[in-house]
């Protein structure tokens, strides 16, 4: 499981270049799954066949990274760039960037700018003496990703976007395990959810679910002076109540809890007061989809270094995998 997140958190995947992350996914699902293709916006969907009487489940984690992309270099050679996502300011001074071609550089800061920094206020240094040289590196338009490497803690692992790399690790993991499933299981790795949840609108609307369910990072409360709230790292998986996109179906949250409880399944309650998931996309499909989301507690979201604990990882392998299999008369 460790090797899985490790090599999908290194993986260059930023909004709208997701492909060598599908790809990487593809080669580890391919021999388990009934169908498997990709879609026009470049979602990845797998679908494991269930029984006749079952329902359609899809399931959403999505590929996309936070990036960069350049918007301008000087005649030295420097950088300027814009965020693709919700890139955090804070986080980016001494930072490294990395770039589809390879070339590296290093964010900094013009002088004075720490007192009010903003984006325009920042370069990227890919050692380049010239924008000719520049130029031969990086293009105008090009888009770049964090520069760091996974980290083994233990039970806790640090990596550059755990968000949401870890919850793709969550289906790769639960696929390998789920044989004969009771529901038809669309495991659909999505595009774009850094920018506006873009994938999973278009895969929800072709796909048609009876019940949606988002595997996303959420934010927890257990550094000091975080702010408060009732998830921590280790404690389990956390069920939705809400987030900025989605209030969780009341039936959906109920059914997610009764299957931990069931399961011995450990879980958390997470309230999150802004930020969205791929759920926020599905649940407004055509005439609406019952749906809500299993959470992985992350530490240091939207960072180049987030962390999480393995032991929630894993419990929330356990709850889609227990999913999988219930019957869904009830929602």
């Amino acid at each position: 499981m460790k090797t899985i997140i490790q090599q999908l958190t290194e993986a260059f995947g930023p909004s709208g270049f997701e492909t060598e992350v599908t790809e990487l996914i593809k080669s580890m699902i391919e021999e388990h799954v009934d169908e498997l293709g990709a879609d026009v916006l470049g979602n990845l969907i797998a679908v494991k066949k269930g029984s006749q009487d079952g329902k359609k489940i899809m399931f959403a984690a999505h590929t996309d990274e936070i990036g960069l992309v350049v918007t301008h270099i000087d005649d030295k050679g420097f950088l300027r760039f814009g965020n693709v996502g919700g890139v955090g300011i804070s986080t980016l001074v001494g930072n490294r960037v990395r770039f589809a071609g390879g070339a590296v550089g290093a964010i900094y800061q013009e002088k004075g700018s720490w007192k009010d920094l903003t984006l325009d206020k920042l370069y990227i240094d890919i050692g380049a003496e010239s924008k000719e040289e520049a130029l031969k590196k990086v293009k105008v338009g090009e888009f770049g990703i964090f520069h760091r490497e996974f980290e083994d803690l233990g039970n806790r692992l640090i990596a550059k976007s755990m968000d949401d790399r870890v919850g793709c690790a969550v289906l790769v993991e639960a696929l390998k395990t789920i044989k004969n499933p009771k529901n038809t299981l669309y495991f659909v790795f999505t595009a774009q959810e850094e920018v506006g949840l873009r994938g999973a609108r278009t895969a929800a609307y072709g796909i048609e679910p009876d019940l949606g369910i988002a595997l996303d990072v959420t934010l927890t409360g257990d550094m000091p002076e975080a702010r408060r709230m009732d998830v921590s790292l280790g404690k389990g998986a956390a069920i939705k109540v809400k987030d900025s996109s989605l209030i969780a179906h009341p039936k959906v949250k109920d059914l997610l809890v009764s299957l931990a409880e069931e399961k011995q399944i450990p879980y958390q309650m997470e309230v999150l007061d802004a930020g969205g998931t791929d759920a926020g996309a599905i649940h407004l499909t055509k005439a609406g989809v019952p749906s809500g989301a299993i959470s992985i507690p992350t530490r240091y979201v939207h960072s180049p270094s987030e962390m999480v604990d393995i032991r929630d990882v894993k419990a929330c392998v356990d709850l889609v995998v227990a999913l999988a299999d219930k019957d869904l008369a009830a929602i």
